[in-house]
């Protein structure tokens, strides 16, 4: 058993995170507690109070309580708009005050990109213009290459949880670019987890997206490698070793 607790702002998407555990369909546990986002509106001011500590540290003990051996904050903008170091900051606050490794689905994002040895990227993102930026310049502290980025410019999580996903497809081919190697969604409030495949051969490339990220970069603290080519390229990217296959969920130790 696997267990990643996972820190979600808010109501919006997280019922992705079911569907990812189920579609695992492993020993693989995805715990998650709510933290307070007080304002539903996409502003640099209202996602940094999002990521502040003593709204991170608000469910660490519900979750070590429920045997996490890591934890993951599932708020991409509630971290990056910390700035590189800032974020790095956050999360070493949030690993010592759990006691457990500890990362951010933003982080995840740079760490996913570089496991697919994708140096080019594109972003789609629902939010702002001005958050957007936030990210770009992220990634490219993280040693990214961003080519290009589009920017609905929705402002609630809200409006960007009713999406389906035609719109999230739209979304995603409007923003891509041919140099990209990979597109990423990085918001945490569009539900993604029932068709990234389908996204990746509408832009015949790798997607990732922000659930998927963080299920995978919390895994990969606690050193599990699991086969799911159903959630992406991300999932499929290393074969197990012959006669490791398993049935059902294949985890792969390096």
């Amino acid at each position: 058993m696997t267990t990643v607790g996972l820190l979600y702002p808010g109501h919006a998407a997280e019922d992705d995170f079911p569907r990812l555990e189920i579609t695992l369909d492993t020993d693989i546990r995805l715990p998650l507690f709510h933290t307070e986002t007080g304002e539903d509106t996409y502003q640099p001011g209202v996602l940094l109070e999002t990521g502040a500590p003593d709204r991170l540290s608000e469910g660490v003990e519900e979750l070590r309580l429920a045997g996490a051996e890591a934890l993951v904050w599932a708020s991409p903008a509630g971290s990056f708009v910390y700035g590189w170091a800032g974020a790095h900051n956050q999360i070493a606050t949030l690993a010592r005050s759990a006691g457990l490794p500890a990362s951010s689905t933003a982080f995840g994002f740079v760490h996913a990109a570089r496991e697919l040895g994708a140096g080019r990227v594109a972003i789609a993102a629902a939010w702002p213009e001005d958050v957007t930026t936030f990210f770009t310049e992220f990634l490219v502290a993280g040693g990214a290459e961003v080519v290009s980025s589009g920017s609905a410019g929705v402002t609630t999580a809200a409006e960007v949880a009713s999406w389906g996903v035609d719109r999230v497809k739209e979304l995603a081919l409007a923003a891509d670019h041919p140099d990209a190697e990979v597109l990423l969604l990085p918001d945490a409030a569009l539900h993604t987890a029932a068709f990234i495949p389908e996204l990746e051969e509408a832009l015949g490339k790798p997607v990732l997206t922000a659930s998927q990220v963080t299920v995978w970069e919390g895994l990969r603290l606690t050193d599990r490698r699991i086969w799911a080519p159903t959630l992406g390229t991300l999932f499929a990217a290393r074969r197990p070793a012959p006669g490791a296959v398993e049935p059902k969920g294949i985890e792969v130790r390096e």
